[in-house]
């Protein structure tokens, strides 16, 4: 049974345009959004999860450290392990979302999710000593799991390297991504992968 997701925002009348993660995109929100990794135990499992908490989990893993994404520099913000920090970054960035778009922000998300999931990108092959790069089609879980890396990646770049905290950088790489604006990093980070792919085919 589905619940508003945090209380406030209906799960039902959703719109998924795109047909290729579509039944991947779990969007009935539980009372509790922690399922403490029971999906772990079977493949695919995660597709069961509700893709607010994949989101949360994004977020919470975007921790401390500098590591290199996408030819940018990213720096967490201190979220790591700390599940009911990342929850509150969220909502209140979902907050944020549906006062500036008067919009589910639920719809947003998917709208964000579906213009920054690549469709391609390139895997490396070895063959007699030779390493070459070739482009392969994107599985529909791998297209939902980078989207919501970038989504989180992009929000903590902002806010690390910007004056505004981590909620409005998540609203705001959320809402750009919706728009399918390339100002959005995981927009800009999707069509670099598909250009990259483009040139190995």
């Amino acid at each position: 049974m589905g619940f508003k997701c945090f209380g406030e925002w209906d799960t039902e009348n959703i719109e998924v345009k795109d047909p290729g993660i579509k039944q991947y995109l779990h969007l009935e929100c539980p009372l509790v959004l922690h399922t403490g990794g029971k999906h772990s135990s079977k493949q695919f499992g995660k597709a069961g999860v509700s893709v607010v908490e994949r989101l949360i989990n994004k977020v919470m893993r975007s921790g401390p450290g500098v590591r290199k994404l996408g030819g940018r520099t990213i720096r967490g913000a201190g979220a790591t392990g700390k599940k009911h920090k990342a929850y509150n970054i969220v909502r209140d960035a979902f907050r944020i979302i549906a006062q500036r778009t008067n919009k589910n922000p639920l719809q947003v998300l998917v709208e964000a999710i579906q213009n920054s999931a690549p469709r391609e990108e390139t895997t490396r092959i070895s063959y007699g000593g030779i390493t070459y790069y070739i482009a392969v089609d994107s599985s529909p879980q791998r297209r939902l799991d980078i989207a919501l890396k970038n989504l989180a990646a992009g929000a903590f770049a902002a806010a690390f390297s910007g004056k505004k905290n981590i909620v409005d950088s998540l609203a705001e790489e959320l809402i750009l991504a919706a728009n399918n604006d390339t100002k959005s990093f995981a927009v800009a980070r999707k069509e670099e992968m598909e250009r990259i792919a483009k040139g190995a085919r």
